[in-house]
């Protein structure tokens, strides 16, 4: 029997304090989990600590608190990172966090050589559609272009962008617009690295994408088989790379968390499940299954362990796995293929013609863009054109509730006092001079890891760097929201 390649699982696993999150990993691991993914909380996203104003009543609510490289080591107590890998949904201070990662690796006594994982470090995506940014885009590029530039040599395991289409998706977006601005943020990526001087099959075996598999079965099928065929396209013929590698688009999909439902919770399990199995039919590397909850909460032990079982279910027992691309050849999908890499081309050839995706963001485009089609959507729901089982359609007179997870408002106050005590017993003077160098590189040209890294082994926390970009760089304010 010819095996086709079976793909990472991952779930979501990051809330409340970093010793509730590790016992999760752990718990998770014992499972049958083979990679881990950690989603951070929102002051952390923002680039804020814990302690701050902006904080107050976010702490641990939806993803984990990292304020110092203290959390992280807990994060990662007993869990060697040698034999794991680890996804970071993380963006505006990505390149802290995996500054963080590498000092926890090297403490366990492995080298940055070994630790292999993906950081989201993705700002493109966050300015057209999640609008967590912090700095203006050209700024934050130049980052991304620095992990980017200290990877390729430093951290060969690591995969330094996860481009992402996840969120635009969420955002409203059509499939067609999914992977056409995710195309064209990569093809900004790689731009940009090559404009630093990279050559582009030095790093672009290390870029993957990270992809939504929404609710219509066969669209997604082709939006994925699509995306492979562009991406490789465009590196040879835009790009010249002539590593076969550089041309492969390795991605990760999360079932769509916008296709889930208060009304009848329990059918968010069916949909993921339609949903999962049209990613690994696309081909896809690496899965995330949404929990039935996550419409409510950060998900519970027992619905994480439900969307475990669905990907262990499609692996283990319904055979979709033996063969690489089993509906090749197939009129419709091959049909449906074509026109998406068509309808995809038409947008990337008009974000050319504005002068690129940094300069379509600037000025909006893609922005509109999603907007507009996701209020048609809205429309076509109230209109009942569109059904949603138990929202428009099939509705239950008693809807039975459902316990889901609450975070103890003790985790603010406990990851305060451990950050304040972190402050007090490190060596304040050193790290204000890290900060200082850091600072003066940010106002030259020096790619800032070796800095980063720097003050995170001293303790310096998440925003006192953050608050030196923000200095240096200034801060975003997205047009469309003033």
């Amino acid at each position: 029997m010819y095996r086709g390649r079976l793909w990472t699982m991952r779930m979501f696993s990051g809330f409340g304090s970093a010793e509730d999150t590790n016992q999760r990993y752990k718990y998770l691991l014992s499972q049958g989990q083979t990679g881990l993914s950690v989603a951070f909380h929102y002051p952390t996203l923002m680039g804020y600590d814990s302690d701050s104003p902006r904080s107050r009543g976010e702490v641990g609510q939806c993803g984990v608190a990292i304020d110092t490289l203290k959390d992280m080591e807990i994060l990662f107590n007993g869990i060697p990172l040698d034999q794991v890998t680890t996804s970071m949904t993380i963006n505006p201070p990505a390149a802290i966090l995996l500054a963080m990662y590498i000092a926890v690796a090297e403490k366990q006594g492995v080298s940055k050589k070994e630790i292999g994982g993906t950081i989201q470090n993705d700002m493109l995506k966050e300015f057209i559609a999640q609008k967590t940014f912090m700095l203006p885009p050209r700024p934050s590029v130049r980052i991304i272009v620095d992990t980017v530039e200290y990877c390729t040599r430093e951290v060969p395991r690591w995969n330094t962008i996860s481009i992402s289409g996840y969120h635009i998706r969420e955002a409203g977006s059509t499939a067609v617009q999914e992977l056409a601005f995710t195309l064209a943020d990569g093809i900004g990526y790689v731009q940009a690295c090559v404009e630093r001087g990279l050559k582009v099959d030095d790093f672009a075996p290390r870029l993957s994408f990270f992809f939504n598999s929404h609710i219509d079965f066969f669209e997604e099928i082709a939006k994925f088989r699509a995306a492979r065929r562009l991406w490789a396209r465009i590196m040879r013929e835009r790009f010249g790379a002539q590593d076969p590698r550089s041309w492969m688009l390795r991605f990760h999909t999360q079932t769509a968390g916008c296709s889930l439902t208060a009304p009848q919770p329990y059918n968010n399990v069916v949909r993921t499940a339609f949903e999962a199995l049209a990613a690994v039919l696309g081909g896809t590397q690496s899965l995330h299954t949404n929990s039935l909850d996550e419409v409510y909460a950060v998900p519970t032990q027992e619905a994480a362990t439900i969307a475990l079982r669905t990907q262990q279910i499609i692996a283990e027992e319904t055979g979709v796995v033996n063969t690489i691309d089993p509906l090749a050849g197939s009129y419709f999908i091959e049909a449906f293929t074509n026109k998406m890499e068509e309808e995809c081309m038409k947008y990337i050839n008009k974000i050319d013609d504005l002068g690129g995706i940094i300069r379509a963001i600037e000025i909006g485009y893609p922005q509109q863009e999603i907007a507009n089609v996701a209020y048609a959507y809205q429309k076509q729901l109230e209109r009942k054109e569109k059904v949603v089982v138990g929202v428009n359609k099939y509705q239950a007179e008693e809807e039975k509730s459902i316990e889901y997870l609450k975070i103890d408002p003790e985790v603010e106050r406990c990851q305060i006092a451990r950050l304040q005590e972190t402050k007090r017993a490190r060596n304040n003077s050193q790290v204000q001079a890290c900060l200082a160098d850091l600072r003066k590189a940010a106002q030259g040209s020096e790619n800032l890891m070796p800095y980063i890294l720097a003050a995170v082994k001293e303790y310096a926390t998440l925003q006192e760097i953050c608050d030196v970009f923000r200095e240096v760089f200034g801060t975003y304010r997205d047009p469309g929201m003033f």
